[in-house]
């Protein structure tokens, strides 16, 4: 497919640009202080031996998988491996939470059975309102986890049960979700040149 085959191809192109651009430009202004308050959080848990549980659904649950390969992996520079791990990629515990208890503890169990006062648990959730990612952060604060979550919309009860709340208020899903690698990437850089 190329730019000629359908109508006004390169302008819906441009316009996602426009939109994406637009968002990244307005959200740049109301960013820094929740972000860099993300980052402070993780850095002082790696840093004190913790780690890193982060968890969403779909897209989300992809930036969760993205995130912690950044952090186990390396992102800008070499250095010491760092603890993260995302909690939507063991299909064998997912599918038995979700069998046995529902698919809103999908999460939340995982909380349970990792999770130590020191660690960060982080939900991302585009909606604001993802149940398992509530009680996930829920079971978390129950624990004395410090809790982050990243949100789009309103941020919903998600953003509410977050100690720390990253928003990125916007209607549509996808801009959310660029938004929200660009968050991802920020607090990559602030911990790895942090630690």
């Amino acid at each position: 497919m190329d730019s000629r085959s359908g109508p006004g191809g390169a302008a819906v192109v441009q316009a996602v640009f426009d939109e994406a651009i637009a968002l990244h430009v307005r959200m740049r202004e109301v960013m820094p202080a929740p972000v860099v308050e993300a980052a402070i959080a993780i850095s002082a848990a790696l840093g004190a031996g913790g780690k890193l549980l982060v968890f969403g659904n779909g897209g989300s649950a992809a930036d969760a998988q993205h995130m912690a390969a950044e952090f186990v992996g390396r992102f800008q520079r070499e250095r010491a491996a760092m603890a993260a791990i995302a909690l939507t990629t063991d299909s064998s515990i997912v599918t038995s939470l979700a069998n046995d208890y529902t698919f809103d503890w999908v999460f939340a169990r995982q909380i349970e059975a990792i999770a130590r006062r020191g660690d960060v648990a982080l939900g991302i959730s585009t909606s604001g309102g993802s149940p398992n990612v509530l009680t996930a952060l829920e079971a978390a604060n129950a624990r004395g986890v410090t809790t982050i979550a990243l949100t789009g919309r309103d941020g919903g009860a998600v953003g509410k049960a977050a100690a720390i709340h990253v928003n990125v208020d916007h209607a549509s899903a996808a801009r959310i979700q660029e938004v929200h690698r660009t968050v991802i990437h920020a607090i990559c850089e602030l911990v790895e040149t942090a630690l």
